[in-house]
C-alpha cells in the first residue's frame, strides 16, 4: 500500500483573486488571516473546502478564500452547509458569518446544526453591530445601546452565544479577540479538527459603527485584567502580574487575590466539564474577565452525516423498488367532482 502524500500549503494558496473590500482598520481583516493561515496547515486539498456566509459584512469571507465557496441567504449559511455536508460528508464545510446573520434571522438554523451535531465549523464574528446595514443594534448589542434603531438605548437582553451553544449541545465551543492571532490560529485549527459542530467566537472589532467595543479585551494595557485565557488542566490566573484567579464557592464563581487563598482553591480548567464550561459562559466585564481559549469539547461520537449516510445505504439494501416505483407508492385515490 503506497502512502498518499499530503498536500503543502502556506496561506498565500488560500488567497483567491478578489480585491478584499472591508473598510479599512476592520477586524476581519485580520480574521481572513487567520484563516488563511489555519487551513493551509491541515494538509486538506483546497478543492476539499466550502467556505459558507450568509449576508452582512462578514458573508464576503468566501470570495476572498480561493476554495469552494456560497454566498447564500440572510440567516441560511448554516441550513446551505448541512445540505451539503449531507450530499458530500467528505467535504469540510466552514460557515463564516456574524452576530446578527447567525443569531437573528439564522438563529433557529444554527441552533439545530448544533443540535444535529453536522460536522461543520460556525465561525462567528461578533462585533454586536449590524454593520452592512449601517450601525443598527443586533442582538448581541448591550443593554442600553444607543443606534440609529435604538435611539433611546437598546432595551433587549443580548444574546449569549456561547451559552445558547452549549445550550443547543454544540460538542467545541471557543472564543478569542480578533487581534489575538496566536490564540485565533490555536482555537480556530482546533475546531477545524474537532469531528461534530463547533462554533469559535470572535469579538471583532467595527471602527465605523461599534469602535472600540472589546477595547477593553485587545489592548495591551487592559486585557490582561480583562481576560483570562484558558488552558486545559491549569489553574484560572490572570492580571497583570498574575495574581488573581477564580474560585467557586457556594456553587458559584468568584474572583479573588491570590495571596488571599490556598493555591489549591483556585479552579483548574476541564474543557470538557460542561457544567463548569457554562459557568465560564456567564463571566463579564467588568465584574469577572471574560474566558478566551477553548471553553469545552466534547468527547467526539458519530455525526449528523454520517448516521444519515447509513440510513440511506440500509435503506438502499432493504429495498428493490425503483425511484419512480416509491415515488408512486402503493396507494392511490380518485378525486371526484
Amino acid at each position: 500500500m503506497t502512502d498518499i502524500a499530503l498536500p503543502t500549503y502556506s496561506p498565500k494558496d488560500f488567497a483567491s483573486d478578489q480585491q478584499v473590500r472591508w473598510c479599512p482598520g476592520c477586524g476581519d481583516y485580520a480574521v481572513l488571516n487567520g484563516v488563511r493561515k489555519a487551513v493551509a496547515k491541515l494538509g486538506i486539498p483546497k478543492e476539499n473546502f466550502v467556505f459558507v456566509s450568509g449576508i452582512g459584512c462578514a458573508a464576503r469571507f468566501p470570495y476572498y478564500m480561493n476554495t469552494f465557496g456560497l454566498h447564500t441567504l440572510h440567516g441560511r449559511a448554516p441550513a446551505f452547509a448541512t445540505g451539503i455536508k449531507l450530499a458530500n460528508p467528505e467535504l469540510k464545510v466552514c460557515v463564516v458569518s456574524g452576530d446578527g446573520d447567525l443569531f437573528s434571522i439564522g438563529g433557529n438554523h444554527t441552533i439545530h446544526a448544533m443540535r444535529r451535531d453536522v460536522d461543520l465549523s460556525l465561525l462567528l464574528l461578533n462585533n454586536r453591530i449590524y454593520g452592512l446595514t449601517k450601525g443598527q443594534y443586533s442582538p448581541t448589542s448591550e443593554v442600553g445601546k444607543k443606534t440609529s434603531s435604538t435611539p433611546m438605548g437598546s432595551i433587549d437582553t443580548p444574546i449569549n452565544p456561547l451559552a445558547l451553544a452549549l445550550g443547543a449541545g454544540c460538542g467545541f465551543v471557543a472564543r478569542c479577540v480578533d487581534v489575538d492571532l496566536k490564540l485565533f490560529d490555536e482555537v480556530y485549527t482546533r475546531a477545524l479538527e474537532h469531528k461534530g459542530c463547533s462554533l469559535v467566537e470572535v469579538y471583532q472589532d467595527c471602527n465605523i459603527f461599534n469602535h472600540g467595543a472589546f477595547f477593553y479585551a485587545s489592548q495591551k494595557d487592559s486585557k490582561n485584567e480583562n481576560t483570562i485565557t484558558l488552558r486545559h488542566g491549569e489553574p484560572m490566573i490572570f492580571g497583570d502580574s498574575s495574581d488573581k484567579g477564580l474560585v467557586i464557592r457556594n456553587g458559584r464563581i468568584e474572583r479573588v487575590l491570590i495571596s488571599d487563598v490556598d493555591e489549591s482553591e483556585l479552579m483548574v480548567h476541564d474543557e470538557s466539564n460542561l457544567a463548569h464550561a457554562m459557568m465560564l459562559t456567564q463571566l463579564f466585564h467588568p465584574d469577572f474577565p471574560e474566558p478566551m481559549g477553548v471553553i469545552y469539547k466534547r468527547q467526539e461520537h458519530e455525526t449528523y452525516e454520517r448516521l444519515v449516510e447509513a440510513q440511506v445505504i440500509e435503506a438502499k439494501e432493504k429495498t428493490d423498488q425503483s425511484l419512480e416505483a416509491l415515488i408512486r407508492g402503493t396507494s392511490t385515490w380518485t378525486v371526484g367532482s
